[in-house]
């Protein structure tokens, strides 16, 4: 996973609260479960029902960084959403609040999501594509404007993201740690891979 530090980009509008995971990525792209070829499917029927939808503005197809209204990401559980948006190309989502779960999933594949005060997110809105900056290290937005947003992000979370660590690589921190265990669990005589 890619760490994140700060991103500095044009921010994309979804001016739409109560995005849930189902219109994030629907349900019949849901096969596989690799973690790609997920980005083309973001938005899809949305997508494909509205010429133009947002996301289908030119100035906005490389935008790091999407603002978004209140609850984005409620819904169901599913991962692929946060993967289709990293696959689209995005690195931070900025809102009034997030589905937990998805906060939750976002986090996992180095996908920032960032609460705002409304008219913070407000001003995202209303002045993108303009550029914005979203700091992980300090904690805050810089807005179009200038003027800079402080933000609150659980601090194990924080690490993750700025390490560039997903849950195998925070495994991996502790595989001496591991290896000691294993050492102390086994019978004498006996090899663990006997036992298995």
């Amino acid at each position: 996973m890619e760490p994140f530090v700060r991103v500095t980009g044009a921010v994309a509008a979804l001016d739409r609260a109560n995005v849930d995971t189902d219109q994030i990525m629907p349900k019949q792209f849901l096969k596989r479960v690799e973690r790609t070829g997920f980005g083309e499917f973001l938005f899809h029927d949305w997508r494909r029902q509205d010429p133009d939808f947002p996301l289908e503005r030119p100035e906005f197809r490389h935008a790091p960084i999407l603002a978004a209204g209140a609850n984005f990401g409620s819904g169901s559980s599913r991962e692929h959403a946060p993967w289709g948006l990293v696959e689209w190309g995005f690195r931070a989502i900025v809102a009034p609040s997030f589905g937990d779960i998805f906060r939750s999933n976002s986090a996992k594949n180095g996908l920032l999501c960032v609460m705002l005060p409304d008219a913070d997110v407000r001003e995202l809105l209303d002045r993108a594509p303009a550029e914005a900056t979203v700091d992980l290290e300090r904690q805050l937005v810089v807005l179009p404007s200038g003027r800079e947003s402080r933000f609150d992000i659980d601090a194990g979370i924080r690490e993750r993201l700025l390490n560039g660590w997903d849950d195998i690589a925070l495994t991996l921190r502790r595989e001496d740690e591991i290896a000691a265990y294993e050492r102390e669990r086994e019978l004498p005589g006996v090899s663990t891979l006997a036992i298995g």
